[in-house]
């Protein structure tokens, strides 16, 4: 049990300070009154205090957040459910919600008295400009007495979280010019000749009577139908470099931030032209192997953050692994030293199509280098000469604008 002193306010401080001087005095002086008055200022305090204990806190909290999944600057609407578990009724109490800073200030409700099992429900929002997951809670709660001399306060267990994703920039255009690999089965291809030579198998049940193929059924006696395969996806491969070393910047005006969107944007720009997109990172490589959905690839990337330089050493593997068998790579990457450039280099075969944005980090800092090629440009003509299409991003470039220069070339200094 907290002690008097550590529940009493600034007003009940003062008032047990003059009651002890109003008694300190009427006792030396010999005034009976004002030692009586000195005792009820003293006395006050301390009954304030029991007042406000004799409450048990007893409450239960449960929240509902609709939608659980937000964009930035998008909206989230939160709902409270406060219910009375004690069998004693509860005192009328102050709440206070805790929540992450990026999503604002913290919501102040009034909580009135309440009975043995009512329940109240609260309401508010929450809107963040910072992608990642935010926490929402505990509740913390205030008791106060009628004078406001002595505070009782609570947290109550508990919590719930919002994520908030990147945005995906709408990138326009249509799909990259690909490769030749693809991703799942590879479709019968008709040939030239005629129809004879279309796939044909024999009638299943279930199988449509609109595809029954009549003149092979005529000719073997059996019932065949023309087969339809599911046509072949193609493949993208979003490398995402996460390397601390390589970015710049802080908060939203960041290349991390700045790398983040424009991988969200591409895989939602991908997977919308028909693409099974593999997303790879440091964090990811070793489950890459599977395509990704946009769902889960804006929440992988909501959560991203700074990683050491040595990992992406594992990315670059993955990523090499996946486009064995063709496809697109789009490489969202940093200065490169010359090893890893190589790597980079290896992660792209002969029957795939590279892509890359390469983070100016100088441009981040406000640091203009005043040469005529900076390293992202160097690294760019490099990869240019392998035959990759690349182009340079520097501070104040938006995704959308990175993206048509890396479509039409425009972003590298020759």
């Amino acid at each position: 049990m907290s002690r008097l002193p550590d529940v009493m306010t600034t007003r009940g401080r003062s008032l047990l300070a003059a009651g002890i001087a109003l008694v300190a005095c009427g006792v030396l002086l010999g005034y009976v009154d004002l030692t009586r008055l000195g005792v009820l200022l003293v006395a006050l305090p301390a009954l304030s205090a029991l007042l406000t204990r004799r409450h048990p806190l007893d409450l239960i909290v449960e929240r509902r957040i609709v939608p659980s999944r937000i964009q930035i600057d998008e909206v989230a609407d939160v709902t409270l459910t406060i219910e009375n578990g004690s069998s004693r009724t509860s005192p009328l109490m102050l709440a206070e919600e805790q929540v992450d800073y990026a999503l604002g200030d913290r919501p102040r409700f009034v909580l009135p008295r309440m009975s043995r099992g009512e329940a109240r429900t609260l309401h508010y929002r929450v809107r963040s400009h910072a992608r990642g997951r935010h926490r929402l809670g505990p509740l913390a709660v205030r008791v106060k007495d009628p004078f406001e001399l002595t505070t009782r306060a609570t947290t109550l267990s508990g919590g719930d979280e919002v994520i908030v994703l990147p945005r995906a920039v709408p990138l326009g255009g249509g799909p990259p010019a690909s490769g030749t690999g693809g991703e799942g089965e590879v479709p019968h291809m008709a040939a030239l000749h005629g129809e004879d030579d279309i796939a044909i198998r024999e009638f299943r049940d279930g199988d449509d009577l609109r595809r029954i193929h009549w003149p092979s059924t005529a000719r073997t006696g059996e019932m065949m139908v023309r087969q339809e395969d599911r046509p072949a996806r193609r493949r993208a491969i979003v490398l995402l470099d996460t390397s601390s070393d390589v970015h710049a910047g802080t908060g939203t005006a960041g290349s991390f931030e700045w790398a983040v969107t424009a991988a969200a944007s591409v895989c939602a720009h991908l997977i919308e032209h028909g693409y099974a997109v593999h997303l790879v990172t440091p964090d990811t490589a070793a489950v890459s192997s599977e395509p990704v959905t946009l769902v889960t690839a804006l929440d992988v990337l909501a959560v991203m953050a700074p990683t050491d330089p040595d990992r992406f050493d594992e990315a670059l593997r993955a990523s090499a692994q996946l486009s064995d068998s063709g496809g697109i790579v789009v490489a969202i990457i940093g200065e490169l030293d010359e090893s890893r450039a190589f790597g980079l280099l290896s992660s792209r075969t002969a029957g795939a199509t590279g892509m890359a944005l390469i983070i100016d980090r100088d441009s981040y800092r406000h640091q203009p280098s005043g040469a005529t090629r900076t390293r992202p440009d160097i690294l760019a003509m490099d990869l240019l000469a392998a035959g990759w299409t690349a182009t340079p991003v520097r501070s104040g470039t938006s995704v959308a604008e990175a993206w048509q220069q890396l479509r039409t070339g425009a972003g590298v200094r020759r």
